[in-house]
């Protein structure tokens, strides 16, 4: 479903959206029956005016008059009790589907693998998750089952019209062709339009997303002015795209009324001829009820149209989120090994990756060539190189967030392919540069609100990396809310809870991927000994750029574009007039020069 087409009755795309429907049957069936019942009442009241006026306002029957006026009574009350009870579950109705729909659209998102994302902008997935699903929810509560209600008024209304006066009521359709005409005009017209507007719409979303969550860029560059302009002129498409359908509905709804002030033209055109003629056959009455069914007759015929069109753009809306759904760029899921517990034993073989995942891959597109290496459970490795090397590829291919060419990668001597995926992931523990953190308290954060993790092993933990002092200071304590992405955090204090969310878990594999750039040099000594407790026992991988955080490795191995240059401990690596000495040396040379 690669093009987005728009058609209001595609089939195949409605049995879909009613799939969501089917648990909530009575629901549907009690909303069907309301309108239904709408519709078939609707002529009873010009029927009940006209039959008034004629057999007791002009023959002057009192007691007769008050008879009717209690039983029209009646009827508005009833019809404004189902009106509401139509209303209350047609909305219920679809706000129902669409929460489960949102659900299964967000588990749905949150099992892509990573190259999705890095094609997709946030701000449009945000769009089909909020804003689309509302539009499918209108298919229910004003579009398929409206539309349905006002068909039948209409066919109901002609066939009572046509059972009180054939000849007056071909009359009275006369201009009808002409409305049918001008229908299909705006609904043509109106398609592109709504197609434009959810077009700007994601566009605007997906702008605000991404510059919101970057202001501080922004501003750090004095972006202001430039970043405003660009805004401006996104928002001015949204507004022009909406004023174009506007337009279009400012042309269709007069030409409606045009038509429907023609239609009572002729009916009272002929109909007072008719009753000059012979006032026997043609009665005030008939007259008056005609009246009143064609303002009943052309009200959702008007509205017909506009239906469509919500009806159309909730359409518009389900191939956008439907879409979203068949996208199968997940990670397969097909193993089911998951032992009691992982060793942590890590091996490459002759492992080869591209990013590219998608047809014949040139040498020079991939970012790991033939890498083969060996850690054995509890071992420290540790991975060097310039940006661009490799290093933090290799931590995403051993957590199966992309899938290697060529090769295979271990765990215990068996292929990741063949665990379970979600117990592959929890038994390794990854602490980045750029800790996340969610608008949630520092107890949630850490837990990732995992009910099986207890309070105390929170606190053992925070004890253990040096940080509890800190956060029993905040308000709050470990209740303290850190705000969007850690806001109230300094990035040291925010890098120090990534660390104790990765303790609390218990990982088997443990993975530090420049997990101390961001935290100052007392604070990386405070947590140092801390580290080397949560590597004891446990397989570590430490990407980092300062050597001095990975002298005591088991294996530090050299990475320069994809291929492993170098392999071997600190000592041995110190012996080679290698990139690691080089590096060794400048790094430690520019320490003896601040020094100094």
């Amino acid at each position: 479903m690669s093009k987005i087409t728009g058609d209001a009755f595609n089939v195949g795309l409605l049995r879909r959206v009613f799939e969501y429907v089917k648990p909530y049957r009575k629901t549907f069936a009690w909303s069907v029956t309301l309108t239904l019942l709408l519709a078939i009442i609707a002529p009873v009241r010009p029927f009940l005016i006209g039959y008034t006026l004629d057999e007791f306002i002009l023959k002057s029957n009192y007691s007769g008059l008050v008879k009717m006026t209690v039983i029209m009574l009646l009827l508005l009350f009833l019809q404004t009790v189902f009106q509401y009870s139509h209303t209350l579950l047609t909305n219920t109705l679809g706000q129902s589907a669409i929460k489960d729909l949102r659900v299964n659209v967000f588990n749905h998102i949150s099992k892509l693998r990573l190259k999705y994302f890095d094609q997709t902008p946030i701000g449009q997935l945000i769009t089909r998750t909020v804003s689309d699903l509302e539009t499918i929810a209108d298919i229910f509560s004003e579009g398929l089952i409206a539309m349905i209600g006002d068909l039948l008024q209409v066919v109901v209304i002609i066939g009572f019209m046509l059972w009180k006066d054939w000849e007056l009521t071909i009359v009275v359709l006369l201009p009808i062709p002409f409305l049918i005409i001008a229908t299909r005009i705006f609904q043509k017209s109106i398609k592109v339009a709504f197609q434009e507007i959810r077009t700007e719409v994601s566009n605007l979303n997906t702008y605000l997303q991404e510059h919101i969550s970057g202001i501080s860029i922004i501003q750090y560059f004095a972006r202001e002015d430039q970043e405003y302009k660009k805004f401006v002129k996104i928002n001015k498409r949204y507004r022009d795209a909406n004023i174009r359908s506007n337009w279009y509905y400012s042309i269709f709804f007069p030409v409606v009324e045009l038509i429907s002030a023609m239609s009572l033209g002729l009916l009272i055109w002929y109909g007072a001829n008719s009753i000059l003629k012979n006032p026997i056959d043609v009665k005030p009455g008939v007259i008056t009820t005609f009246i009143m069914c064609i303002n009943m007759l052309f009200r959702p015929i008007r509205e017909l149209a506009d239906k469509f069109n919500t009806l159309q753009m909730g359409m518009v809306g389900a191939e956008r989120v439907f879409k979203v759904l068949d996208t199968k760029e997940t990670t397969e899921n097909n193993g089911t090994y998951a032992p009691a517990k992982m060793q942590g034993a890590i091996s490459f073989d002759k492992v080869w990756f591209s990013y590219n995942q998608d047809g014949d891959i040139k040498e020079d597109n991939y970012v790991l060539k033939d890498i083969s290496f060996e850690v054995k459970a509890g071992q420290t490795i540790a991975l060097v190189g310039a940006t661009g090397a490799g290093k933090s590829s290799t931590i995403n291919i051993l957590n199966r967030f992309y899938e290697i060419q060529k090769g295979t990668i271990k765990i215990d001597g068996v292929d990741i392919a063949a665990y379970e995926l979600s117990y592959l992931r929890s038994n390794i523990a990854t602490v980045l540069q750029d800790v996340f953190l969610f608008s949630d308290t520092i107890f949630n954060n850490i837990t990732l609100n995992n009910p099986e993790i207890t309070f105390d092993e929170v606190v053992d933990a925070a004890k253990k990396v040096g940080a509890h002092d800190f956060i029993e200071r905040l308000p709050g304590g470990y209740n303290y809310n850190v705000m969007e992405r850690g806001a109230t955090l300094s990035a040291g204090q925010a890098q120090l809870i990534s660390f104790i969310r990765a303790l609390v878990y218990q990982p088997s594999i443990l993975v530090l991927d420049e997990a101390t750039s961001s935290v100052d040099t007392e604070t990386e000594m405070l947590i140092q000994t801390a580290i080397e407790k949560l590597m004891h026992g446990r397989t570590s991988i430490v990407i980092a750029h300062r050597l001095s955080t990975i002298q005591k490795a088991d294996l530090i191995i050299v990475l320069d574009k994809g291929e492993i240059k170098e392999k071997g401990t600190h000592q041995q690596l110190l012996k080679i007039d290698g990139y690691y000495k080089r590096l060794y040396d400048l790094q430690f040379s520019s320490i003896g020069i601040a020094n100094n």
